[in-house]
């Protein structure tokens, strides 16, 4: 069964009942899911809900891929499947499939999103996909000894371990949310 829009809609509570300064960023995003418009699906516009997966190995790195489609340098991720079951099992899904890292390998830092980005996203003629919005909501994983497997080419052209760091320098400050959070 497909992750509901109630079930999105207590990821970003619990997102904002840690960081309420960014109530105002995610305004719209909030809005529309108060529509229940099915936005774990790929098909929903103006939005629809991404994850990610924030991958620290042993305290001091990070996991990145480089996006095909983007260009850019990113953490691993991407949109929701119709069998996904939970937004955090789907990071983990996103992880594994991009850079071949092993589930087994994977634990959770917090059942929580450590970050949420709402960002417009370029129309995609060749995904008949108009220009629209990804909400994107993003988890922290540690591991001690996880190594890169096979990268999904298709949507990855790379993928390796960044001292954090540069990790941030080259992503932002969603990194240090990976290894850090406020008192509760």
């Amino acid at each position: 069964m497909a992750i509901s829009d109630d079930a999105l809609s207590g990821a970003l509570a619990a997102y904002l009942e840690r960081y309420p300064e960014e109530a105002e960023l995610l305004s719209q995003p909030l809005q529309l899911l108060s529509t229940g418009e099915n936005f774990a699906s790929r098909r929903s516009f103006p939005m629809h809900v991404t994850v990610g997966a924030l991958l620290v190995r042993g305290g001091s790195e990070i996991l990145l891929i480089e996006h095909r489609a983007y260009g850019i340098t990113l953490q691993p991720g991407g949109h929701l499947e119709p069998t996904d079951t939970t937004l955090i099992d789907a990071a983990v899904r996103e992880l594994a499939e991009e850079t071949g890292v092993d589930p087994g390998a994977v634990s959770p830092a917090e059942p929580d999103p450590v970050y949420v980005e709402y960002g417009r996203v370029p129309a995609r003629p060749d995904k008949d996909e108009p220009e629209h919005y990804h909400l994107d909501i993003g988890y922290a994983f540690t591991t001690d000894h996880a190594e890169l497997g096979h990268i999904q080419e298709a949507e990855v052209t790379g993928a390796a371990w960044y001292p954090l760091a540069d990790a941030e320098r080259l992503v932002g400050p969603r990194i240090a949310r990976a290894v850090t959070r406020p008192a509760a």
